[in-house]
């Protein structure tokens, strides 16, 4: 196994994603390091593991990183730390472009610095604003709509650069949507999944916008093989389903798999955005080619996988907490 003994670091590892990739790099037998500043992730999403793994307590914009790294002995790194909600970008778009863009090429010179054997960026389908032609593929033109989405294409380019022009062994992920368990920021699956445990009335903003859902284990394991392959650096490849469903799809199947016979959708125009991307749907033939990988969770099966967490999780998502403390620190 690639992995079997090897040292990965995994920052923003008590994260959404993250705390679900750091399981499945444990099924590979790899010795997990996570690091994360817990603003966003919180150390619950790691309870079931954290005897089986290092935590670090770090931000990816510390100068000291590299020590880190070398210290660490680290031979993979899959850079997850990041601002990750849209809607908090038009308040504080400067702590976006630090995180996101400085935080990925702090990452990027201190990984070179500590011989690192190869690196995951995760970039975002934001990158590419909403959608000229579907399905979308790396060729897309890139046409980002918000502080975010400019913010990880700038690490992109960063990416792209750094490996041409100082080798970095780096690789470029634009992942396409992701739900599951232990989600850590109100994105639209969660939301509506609080809205409908109350009632049978939701308050949403753009129902017509269109967005192609992964599983979060299978992204997770898609990410897992990339970060195999040698070829893959220097590359861009996207990863989702292929499959888009508008937001009013969403919350109608969520509806029913909650028991509501109907549900009553009021526009409210404080939820629309600035700038709205209205669809997004992955052409993964590219990550399909080179590694194999296809999703593997049908989206109704993963809506009622996230629905039973919710549930056994006292019906209430760890954002509604971790945001309001959160949001006190930028105000």
């Amino acid at each position: 196994m690639v992995f079997e003994n090897k040292n990965v670091f995994v920052t923003g590892g008590a994260g959404f994603i993250g705390s679900t990739l750091v399981r499945e790099l444990l099924k590979e037998k790899a010795n997990v390091i996570v690091y994360d500043n817990f603003l966003i992730g919180d150390n619950s999403n790691l309870d079931e593991v954290k005897d089986r793994i290092n935590i670090i307590k770090g931000d990816i914009l510390d100068p000291n990183l590299k020590q880190t790294l070398i210290d660490n002995k680290i031979d993979f790194v899959f850079n997850l730390a990041a601002e990750p909600y849209i809607p908090h970008c038009y308040d504080r778009p400067t702590r976006f472009f630090e995180i996101n863009a400085n935080g990925a090429l702090n990452v990027l010179l201190a990984s070179k610095a500590a011989n690192v054997k190869r690196i995951i960026q995760y970039s975002s389908s934001e990158v590419y604003g909403s959608a000229k032609q579907v399905p979308m593929d790396e060729n897309h033109p890139t046409l980002p709509l918000s502080t975010y989405a400019v913010s990880k294409l700038a690490a992109d380019r960063l990416c792209f650069t750094l490996h041409h022009e100082q080798q970095i062994p780096v690789i470029i992920l634009r992942q396409f949507n992701v739900y599951g368990p232990r989600e850590t920021q109100p994105y639209v699956i969660p939301e509506l999944i609080t809205q409908l445990n109350k009632t049978n009335v939701l308050h949403l903003g753009n129902t017509s916008a269109r967005r192609d859902f992964t599983y979060v284990t299978d992204a997770a394991k898609g990410a897992i093989a990339l970060m195999k392959l040698k070829e893959a650096e220097g590359q861009v490849f996207n990863m989702g389903t292929g499959v888009d469903h508008s937001i009013e799809q969403i919350a109608k199947l969520i509806g029913e798999l909650m028991g509501h016979k109907e549900i009553k959708i009021n526009v409210d125009k404080a939820r629309l955005r600035p700038l709205d991307v209205q669809q997004l749907q992955c052409n993964n033939t590219k990550m399909s080619k080179l590694t194999g990988w296809k999703p593997t969770v049908d989206f109704k099966q993963g809506l009622k996988n996230t629905i039973d967490h919710f549930k056994e999780s006292g019906s209430k998502w760890l954002w509604e907490t971790k945001i309001k403390e959160e949001g006190k620190l930028w105000k």
